[in-house]
């Protein structure tokens, strides 16, 4: 609807404009919203492959997995092609055993320590990163991408090689230090040695991530900030509690976060290395359903302790989320 109001025009004669009232939206303008909700669609059209993929390739086998774990499922059921369905007897017989609860200890204290160190060397690093030179920062980050790129099959081959009891480099090294004892040690003889070279190993592999990452994020943060802080009086220590940490905080959760998960899934290292051993004292949660499962050829057995191993990653992790985002609102 539109009325005529008189004005003048540059001639100076009468003219007549129209004057827009407001009333229903006319059919081009209801269009126009068309491409914003197109555009509103397209990242989640985006993600619609990533998602089927992760459906057919981890989806599928999951529910295979928890269909397995119901099933009692030997050599002999393999060879004759029978499904015995035995209901929740596999589950019963993992979680009255005292060799799984043992496991799931260890593989929590094990998870600790490693992402514990991983997060306070990789963190020191990043921020050393983001002081040296050019020069000096480009060969530091040329020697953590070497070791990030390193197959993980490959650096355990080199570790067990530097730990070897006879010929290890290792050995030979603290021999000629004056370390006699240690020239024909074995470090996979028990349980602490053997959990330690494994940490060195993990950690080792680990600290590339976090030190890239943490570097990465203090490039974001503004160099006014560090210059108002300079000009309050503040030092070092103080520069990095109120400017340098407050903004790392968001990448330290995600980080550790990513690390919980890679290092209590680790697998190849602990199995290349020692295969879980001396008697079974270095097994963590993914070696101890490999064994029961693969090794002892129980396979419904260890398609239950895979399921139940990821029901504990999942409350680890579920438990450190609720941990950041109360202290987030405790924070607000």
């Amino acid at each position: 609807m539109s009325v005529q109001t008189e004005g003048t025009d540059t001639a100076g004669e009468p003219a007549v404009r129209k004057a827009r009232i407001p009333g229903p939206p006319r059919s081009e303008d209801r269009g126009s919203g068309s491409p914003s909700r197109r555009g509103a669609a397209a990242p989640y059209l985006l993600l619609l492959p990533a998602l089927l993929a992760t459906l057919i390739l981890l989806g599928w086998p999951l529910v295979k997995n928890g269909m397995l774990s119901f099933q009692n499922l030997n050599p002999r059921q393999l060879i004759q092609h029978l499904t015995e369905w035995n209901g929740g007897d596999n589950y019963k017989e993992v979680l009255t055993g005292s060799d799984f609860w043992h496991v799931v200890e260890r593989s929590v204290v094990f998870t600790a320590v490693n992402v514990v160190l991983t997060m306070l060397l990789g963190t020191l690093i990043g921020l050393l990163l983001a002081r040296l030179g050019k020069k000096m920062r480009l060969l530091l980050l040329l020697g953590l991408v070497l070791a990030w790129a390193m197959p993980v099959i490959a650096a355990t081959t080199v570790y067990q090689w530097l730990f070897a009891q006879r010929f290890g480099v290792v050995n030979w090294v603290l021999d000629k230090l004056g370390w006699h004892s240690m020239a024909d040690y074995n470090w996979f003889g028990s349980q602490f040695s053997t959990f330690s070279v494994i940490t060195l190993l993990i950690v080792w592999q680990s600290i590339p991530f976090v030190a890239i990452n943490l570097y990465a994020a203090t490039t974001t943060i503004p160099r006014e900030l560090y210059e108002a802080a300079s000009l309050d009086g503040a030092g070092a220590w103080k520069s990095f509690t109120s400017v340098t940490f407050p903004f790392l905080r968001p990448f330290l959760y995600a980080t550790t976060f990513l690390e919980v998960i890679w290092v209590f899934k680790a697998f190849p290292q602990i199995f290349a290395l020692n295969e879980g051993g001396p008697d079974h004292l270095t097994e963590t949660l993914p070696i101890y359903a490999f064994v029961e499962g693969v090794g002892n050829q129980h396979f419904g057995v260890g398609a239950a302790i895979s399921f139940l191993t990821i029901l504990v990653l999942l409350v680890i992790t579920s438990y450190y989320l609720r941990m950041v985002l109360k202290q987030e609102e405790d924070e607000l």
